[in-house]
C-alpha cells in the first residue's frame, strides 16, 4: 500500500507541483556526523534535486541537535555542517529554491516538541524500530531521553513547516506513521478538530539497501564508505579494497552473492543500467574486472560534482551566507507555526 501511494503521489509531483509548489512541500535532511557518501548521493541527493527541479518547495535539515541521541559529544560538527552544505550545492541544490537550515538555529521548531511529547505514550516510542536499532548499536548505554525521543523530534522537523511529502525508505516508514498520528491527535486534542497540522506522506526512494566496502550495511561510523569529497585516486583503493568472493566469472545473484551484486549495483545506478547487464559485460573478467568498472563509474559520475564542490570549499564565506539565509527562512516559519499552536491551545499571553 505505502508503495503504490508513493507512485500516485509522484505522479501528482510530476504533473501539478510546478503550478503548486506548497501542495507538495517536502522535507528531508542529514545528521552532521561526518562527510556524505556514494550512498546519500544516489539515494537522497539526487531525489532532492529531482524533486526540486518538479517544482516542489523544499527544506533540508542539518540536524546538528541530532548528532547527541546515540553520541557522547558532538565531534568535528561546525566541519561536518559545513561540508555538508557544500556537497548540497554541488549536488544541484538551489539555496533560492531549498531552504537549508540547522536545528540549534530554529528555536520555535524545537519547542513544539513539548506539546507533541503530551501525545505519544513510552511505549509508542520504545517499540519504534529506530530506537531499538539505535539502543542496540549502542554498546549497552543506557537510553537516554533525547533517543526515546527521537521520533517526535523528526515529527517536528516534519511538520513545522507543514511538510507534506517526505521522501524516506521503508525502514522510516514508523517514524512517519507517528509523525501522522501526532498531526492527527493536535488537531483533536487541542484544535477542537481543526486541520492545524496536515498528515505528510511517504515517497519512497528506489534505491536498495547498499553495503559498504566490507559488505556490512554501508554507515560513516563503520568507515566502509566512498565519500562524496574524496579525490578519484582515493575512490580506486577504497573500492579496490572492497570484499567480493572467490569465483572468477561475475554474476548478478543477490541472494548468493551479495557482495559481487552490491558492486553491480553501485555501478549500475551511476551508469544507469541494469546490474546483470554489466555483470554480463564483465564475465570472467572477476574481481579485478569489476572493480575497475565500479571505479570507472562512481569517478566518471561524480566528476562535476567535486569540481564544483573544490570551488565552493574555497568560498566559505558564500557556503556560511546560504546557511544563515536558510536558517532565518527556517526560522520564520517555524515561529508561525509556533504562533498559531500557541493560540489554538488557548497559550497566547
Amino acid at each position: 500500500m505505502a508503495r503504490e501511494r508513493s507512485r500516485v503521489l509522484d505522479e501528482l509531483i510530476d504533473a501539478h507541483a510546478a503550478r503548486e509548489p506548497a501542495r507538495f512541500r517536502m522535507l528531508t535532511g542529514d545528521r552532521p556526523t561526518g562527510p556524505l557518501h556514494i550512498g546519500h548521493h544516489l539515494a537522497s541527493l539526487r531525489n532532492r534535486v529531482r524533486l526540486q527541479d518538479k517544482g516542489a518547495e523544499t527544506f533540508v535539515v542539518i540536524a546538528d541537535y541530532q548528532v547527541v541521541t546515540d553520541r557522547d559529544a558532538v565531534g568535528a560538527i561546525g566541519d561536518n555542517v559545513h561540508g555538508l552544505v557544500v556537497d548540497y550545492l554541488a549536488a544541484g541544490i538551489d539555496p533560492t529554491r531549498t531552504t537549508i537550515f540547522t536545528h540549534s538555529a530554529v528555536p520555535a521548531l524545537n519547542q513544539l516538541m513539548l506539546p507533541f511529547l503530551s501525545l505519544v505514550t513510552d511505549a509508542e516510542l520504545r517499540r519504534n524500530p529506530t530506537v531499538k536499532d539505535e539502543l542496540a548499536l549502542s554498546g549497552g548505554r543506557p537510553l537516554s531521553g533525547l533517543l526515546l525521543t527521537y521520533p517526535v523530534h523528526q515529527a517536528a522537523d516534519i511538520l513545522f513547516c507543514h511538510s507534506r511529502v517526505v521522501p524516506v525508505g521503508r525502514d522510516q516508514l514508523p517514524h512517519l506513521e507517528l509523525t501522522r498520528a501526532i498531526a492527527r491527535r493536535f488537531n483533536q486534542r487541542y484544535a477542537g478538530g481543526e486541520g492545524v497540522f496536515a498528515e505528510p506522506e511517504a515517497l519512497l526512494g528506489e534505491v536498495p539497501l547498499l553495503l559498504g566496502t566490507d559488505g556490512t550495511k554501508m554507515s560513516k561510523s563503520r568507515g566502509n564508505v566512498v565519500n562524496l569529497r574524496d579525490t578519484a585516486d582515493e575512490t580506486a583503493a577504497r573500492i579496490r579494497a572492497a570484499v567480493t568472493d572467490g569465483e572468477r566469472r561475475i554474476t548478478f545473484e543477490p541472494e548468493r552473492r551479495p557482495a559481487v551484486a552490491n558492486l553491480l549495483t553501485i555501478a549500475g545506478l551511476f551508469l544507469d543500467e541494469p546490474p546483470a547487464v554489466l555483470a554480463e559485460r564483465v564475465g570472467d573478467g572477476g574481481a579485478r574486472a569489476l572493480k575497475e568498472l565500479v571505479t570507472e563509474a562512481v569517478n566518471e559520475s561524480l566528476a562535476d560534482h567535486r569540481r564544483r564542490r573544490a570551488d565552493l570549499a574555497r568560498d566559505p564565506a558564500y557556503v556560511t551566507s546560504v546557511l544563515h539565509e536558510g536558517n532565518a527562512r527556517a526560522a520564520a516559519v517555524a515561529d508561525r507555526t509556533l504562533a498559531t499552536v500557541r493560540a489554538v491551545m488557548g497559550m497566547s499571553y
